[in-house]
């Protein structure tokens, strides 16, 4: 018995069946977010997505639902005049070639969602270069003769379906050279970025991370003042973003906006966009930014605590910011304070509270600081510039050759300069609390 059969049908866009499996692994209650999430999803495609529900005691490696539940949705798919039919669990290659003979029709799951939402929002080389070699890696072991998607996915690549093994055969061929050229491409922009990196080394880089949606964007216009993309959609930002922000006086950073995260983000895009995710990788503090309003909210936010530990940064400093606290529902609001004690609560597009997530950045900033004596000649004018605009100055003494500087100074831009002034007298002086 399946539940959840759609009463009403719309024909403005595409109808696309969403199928969950509710196993002894997954409750009816999870499956039930994962599929109004993937209804969410489809939407972003401006398809008109249909939630049903299959229950099942086992897996099947044919079909993944069985053939009486696949009897089952055949007989529904003229009834509720569906085009398309989607899985919220990832298929092998062979159970998508199996139910696309039996029920006749295009069949994908999340993950080829979530790579054609990624593909129609690429905008820059980088990003779309990214997308296509995940995309490309996914559809490699699937294709079929109903692989009409894959035009929208990568359409430039000049391959065609639907002429038998032949021409399949022909464009796996087609597409792994395609892989190799996008894989010595990327290479070519990681080598970019990593100069580009490099030169960011002497300051204090903080990284926005989250679940899609949860604001990240708002954030780093509010800091910043730049006009990085913000829409109420899902991924609306792939591509890094990194912005010089001054949260006061005497502390200044480099912000960067990432792509957002979602359950069951599929490997291959996680493996294309690792240069993009290196800014992660190279940060000294990572924001951890939710959407508050969402009633899946903690869940989102444990979401990106598993994403951190597969990049392997969950050893660093962090802050955990709720966002969209003007929509928040009182019962989610206690929970997330009894979990994070210590979390920053505020709406970024209403500036409500903003100023706290700045002092608490401040603070992990002054964790690092370091108060010292300096001396450098006073005809190294450069070196001397170059201290004044990276550390806070609290006084300065001229003698006949030499400037003595009092100074804090975060210890990661020491380390750079100290390389620089290696010649320079330096008398460490310990902080007064």
């Amino acid at each position: 018995m399946m539940n959840n059969i759609p009463e009403k049908q719309s024909q403005e866009m595409e109808r696309v069946l969403l199928i969950g499996a509710v196993t002894a692994d997954q409750s009816s209650g999870t499956i039930a977010e994962q599929l109004e999430e993937l209804r969410l999803l489809v939407a972003t495609l401006n398809y008109d997505g249909e939630i049903l529900t299959v229950p099942l005691k086992r897996i099947d490696p044919a079909t993944f639902i069985g053939s009486g539940k696949v009897a089952e949705i055949k007989n529904l798919l003229e009834e509720l005049k569906i085009d398309e039919i989607v899985f919220n669990d990832d298929l092998s290659p062979t159970q998508m070639r199996n139910l696309e003979r039996a029920l006749e029709m295009e069949i994908r799951d999340r993950s080829g969602i979530i790579l054609e939402i990624f593909a129609s929002h690429a905008r820059t080389r980088e990003a779309k270069t990214q997308v296509e070699l995940a995309t490309l890696e996914y559809l490699l072991p699937r294709l079929t003769r109903r692989w009409t998607h894959l035009e929208r996915q990568i359409g430039g690549i000049n391959v065609r379906g639907g002429a038998g093994e032949t021409q399949i055969e022909t464009d796996k061929r087609l597409i792994k050279v395609r892989i190799s050229r996008l894989k010595k491409e990327l290479q070519r922009i990681e080598n970019d970025r990593v100069v580009q990196r490099k030169s960011r080394r002497g300051n204090y880089n903080v990284s926005l991370v989250g679940y899609t949606n949860a604001g990240k964007s708002t954030l780093m216009n509010l800091f910043t003042g730049s006009e990085v993309l913000v829409e109420d959609k899902l991924f609306a930002t792939l591509d890094t973003t990194v912005r010089q922000c001054q949260l006061d006086k005497f502390h200044r950073i480099l912000l960067s906006d990432t792509v957002g995260f979602i359950r069951k983000l599929p490997h291959h895009l996680v493996a294309s966009f690792r240069g993009t995710l290196k800014e992660i990788e190279e940060a000294d503090l990572i924001v951890k930014v939710a959407d508050i309003s969402h009633p899946q909210c903690l869940v989102h936010l444990q979401t990106v605590e598993e994403v951190m530990a597969d990049l392997k940064v969950s050893h660093k400093p962090s802050i955990v910011v709720f966002n969209k606290i003007d929509r928040m529902d009182k019962e989610i609001f206690s929970d997330a304070k009894r979990i994070y004690p210590d979390a920053v609560f505020l709406s970024a597009l209403n500036r409500l509270k903003t100023d706290d997530l700045r002092r608490a950045v401040i603070a992990e900033l002054k964790k690092m600081e370091i108060q010292m004596m300096i001396q450098i000649p006073l005809s190294e004018v450069r070196d001397i510039a170059y201290v004044r605009d990276h550390a806070f100055i609290l006084s300065e003494k001229y003698s006949d050759e030499h400037i003595l500087l009092e100074i804090i100074i975060n210890r990661k831009i020491w380390e750079q300069i100290h390389r620089k002034f290696g010649k320079a007298a330096i008398q460490p002086v310990l902080r007064e609390e």
